[in-house]
């Protein structure tokens, strides 16, 4: 009787062979003078190979499994050492390699983890086929791009989960577990944000410039746009674009860190954030439409954003961020036994005029009580009007007139869309 389950294991192992050989034929890496050993035919073999020998080692017999899983990893590599006696063959053995890697995933299926298998293929022929474009894009990485990876991997993968989980200090305030959290959290921001001013560009519009630097700072774009108008009047209308833009991204944002560490703030917080950040994207577009129209807008002056420093996690900034959430979490929860909900509101409004994400990330621990959710939401949108209230003032003391103008009307249309979602989430 046929063992279906048997055989579709076999099944999915052959296929993971055959869809690595079929790649490497269709790359040429099997035929010319530096031709490698195996082809369509050969590696589809190799995968119903390993798919036997992860059978048998389900199946009781590991010697037998062994055997064949050791004879399916040294043909390989006996082809890869004979290949290099041939005169004017490269060293490259990635052919061997996914060879030894068919084998290994054609036994994976074989022990009854298809998925598994067929997952791994399919990444490995992505890589395989995608070898030009990796290469341009490491050629195109920096050395301080790698070591920014390099630190986020081992901020993650070996501090974090070194560090412990508990409440400490006065309140239970201080947990260093989700404060390390809160630093990977705003590192792979300013990460995202960099990544994405290298792939978009700094020089290709005041409006997408203020949106990306936005990211990391749009205290920080305002504060560099209201300067540059009044050294450059010209950009006057692209400039205050670009702040609101800044503005408008800092909304979404909020809403990732809050649905990130607290779901149902986040939830609570969606009436209260939605009415300034349509009010924000339809001055973008209306501010874009007028430039196309007009023409009048120039987007060949290069301008730069204000970037998280020479690190492209902006690591410093990141630990700042938490010494300065912890230091808002304590006293928010000292308010809060002291004072009661008015006090937390008041303190959110303080806070807003400083440090939007700091209030965000506090207010994600306040409302771990389902009793503070609806609070929680409130006290993010008050910080985020009075910190809208303190960028337009921002630009009214430090903008060229024209620019002044165009700014109070784009952070004004903000702040009573922030006006209108406060009254939602309250009622």
């Amino acid at each position: 009787m046929l063992d279906l389950p048997l055989a579709l294991d076999l099944l999915v192992s052959a296929l993971v062979g055959l869809a690595v050989g079929v790649e490497r034929e269709w790359s040429g890496h099997t035929t010319g003078p530096d031709g490698r050993f195996a082809g369509v035919r050969t590696f589809t073999l190799l995968g119903v190979i390993g798919g036997f020998g992860g059978w048998f080692l389900r199946d009781g017999q590991p010697v037998l499994a062994a055997v064949i899983l050791a004879a399916a990893a040294l043909f390989p590599i006996a082809a890869y050492t004979a290949a290099l006696r041939r005169p004017g063959t490269t060293t490259d053995g990635t052919t061997e390699v996914a060879a030894i890697l068919v084998a290994t995933m054609g036994a994976t299926s074989g022990l009854g983890h298809r998925s598994e298998a067929s997952a791994a293929a399919a990444v490995c022929v992505l890589l395989l086929a995608e070898k030009s474009t990796l290469h341009t894009v490491l050629r195109r990485v920096a050395a301080h791009e790698l070591r920014a990876a390099l630190q986020f991997a081992v901020l993650a993968l070996v501090i974090l989960p070194l560090l412990p989980a508990g409440a400490y200090g006065p309140y239970g305030s201080f947990q260093p577990r989700q404060l390390w959290t809160v630093v990977l959290l705003f590192s792979g921001l300013n990460f995202a944000g960099y990544i994405a001013r290298r792939v978009i560009g700094e020089t290709r519009g005041l409006g997408v410039t203020g949106l990306l630097g936005g990211l990391v700072s749009s205290t920080a774009v305002t504060l560099t746009f209201s300067r540059r108008s009044r050294t450059d009047p010209a950009l006057a209308v692209p400039l205050a674009l670009g702040v609101v833009a800044a503005c408008t991204v800092l909304l979404p944002r909020i809403f990732v860190i809050s649905a990130m560490l607290r779901p149902a703030v986040a939830r609570a917080a969606v009436p209260i954030l939605l009415p300034p950040f349509v009010a924000g994207l339809a001055l973008i577009g209306v501010g874009i439409w007028r430039a196309g129209q007009s023409r009048e807008h120039p987007t060949s002056h290069a301008t730069t954003v204000p970037d998280a420093g020479q690190n492209p996690l902006g690591l410093v900034s990141s630990l700042q961020m938490a010494v300065a959430f912890q230091v808002v979490l304590t006293a928010i929860a000292w308010v809060q036994s002291t004072v009661g909900t008015t006090g937390v509101l008041v303190s959110a409004t303080l806070l807003g005029l400083t440090d939007v994400d700091a209030l965000t990330v506090s207010m994600t621990r306040y409302g771990a009580d389902p009793g503070h959710v609806a609070t929680a939401a409130t006290a993010i949108g008050i910080g985020v009007l009075s910190n809208t209230a303190l960028k337009c003032t921002m630009a009214l003391a430090l903008g060229a007139p024209q620019y002044r103008s165009r700014v109070a009307i784009g952070l004004g249309a903000l702040a009573a869309g922030s006006g209108v979602g406060l009254w939602i989430g309250w009622a």
